[in-house]
């Protein structure tokens, strides 16, 4: 790795010596670790990127592991995004990166104090999780926990394992104006690279919080939002007699749906009407439809 603290200083040096280049002009330096690294002038300054040409490098590795393994992610403190739109969403809702690995090219932009890499596509494709992803790939920093304020509506998730499911919701949640999305139970992991892809940039956006299962009744009564449980039993309402504004609906993987303990803390069971040979709902698309009918 680069000494970016003598890097730095060396680069403010070039600076000074020539403030005449052009914007693009491009030129190339050697560090101390004889590691060639381009010099991009900008408009934003002095862009530094360490060229990367092999798998064994530790970079590479570290964003391989951040992809794979969540233990991983929680012990580092960051995750895992890819897609120049998902890039630009995290800087201007205020997400810290910290690193970027470009595909080929690095892009000209205000990525704040993110280290910046290149790999060229074979290398780049052999990092990501994502199959023939145009890049970037960044690392963004976790959030804290931070103690939400006064909620007039939440989503409940109570093991849902698909992390394509788990995105969605928290994408339409987003979109719909819920103000709380609570995971809990086996649900997959929210910082899942397939879960933050499906989220669409509503993850820098929307309030998704984390909680076990036994905490979750004095949080939503401290909330004042009595708990609706999504569940087909013989005394569970119809959504469409029911005022659920104000309330918490929780939803139950597609296969297993809600488990005693929760639908023990329910209030009311509530129930999505069809048809009587339909199978049962996908659980992001019966979450989007109780959401609706919560806001509307």
């Amino acid at each position: 790795m680069i000494c970016y603290s003598n890097y730095r200083m060396k680069l403010h040096n070039l600076q000074e010596e020539d403030e005449c280049l052009p914007e693009r002009e491009i030129g190339t330096c050697k560090t101390e670790k004889s590691v060639y690294d381009t010099i991009i002038y900008t408009k934003w300054g002095l862009m530094a990127l360490e060229t990367i040409t092999s798998r064994k490098n530790a970079y590479i590795q570290h964003v391989r592991k951040l992809a794979s393994d969540g233990a991983y992610r929680r012990e580092r403190g960051e995750y895992l995004c890819d897609g120049m739109k998902t890039l630009r969403e995290a800087i201007a809702f205020g997400a810290k990166i910290d690193s970027i690995l470009w595909k080929d090219h690095a892009e000209e932009g205000n990525w704040g104090d993110a280290e910046q890499y290149v790999a060229p596509a074979a290398l780049f494709d052999y990092a990501s999780p994502m199959v023939s992803s145009p890049g970037p790939l960044f690392c963004v920093a976790i959030r804290g926990c931070q103690k939400p304020g006064r909620l007039r509506n939440a989503l409940v998730l109570e093991g849902v394992q698909d992390p394509g499911n788990v995105g969605t919701v928290i994408r339409t949640a987003n979109a719909f104006g819920v103000d709380a999305v609570i995971l809990t139970g086996d649900c997959a992991d929210l910082y899942h690279p397939k879960t933050v892809r499906a989220t669409m940039g509503a993850i820098f956006r929307q309030t998704v919080l984390q909680m076990e299962l036994p905490f979750l009744k004095d949080f939503l009564s401290d909330q004042s939002l009595p708990l609706y449980g999504a569940a087909l039993a013989e005394d569970a309402q119809e959504i469409r007699t029911l005022d659920m504004h104000h309330t918490a609906l929780a939803v139950g993987s597609e296969g297993r749906g809600l488990s005693g303990e929760l639908l023990a803390q329910c209030e009311k069971k509530i129930i999505i009407p069809m048809q009587p040979d339909s199978e049962s709902l996908n659980a992001a698309v019966a979450a989007s439809i109780l959401m609706w009918e919560q806001v509307r």
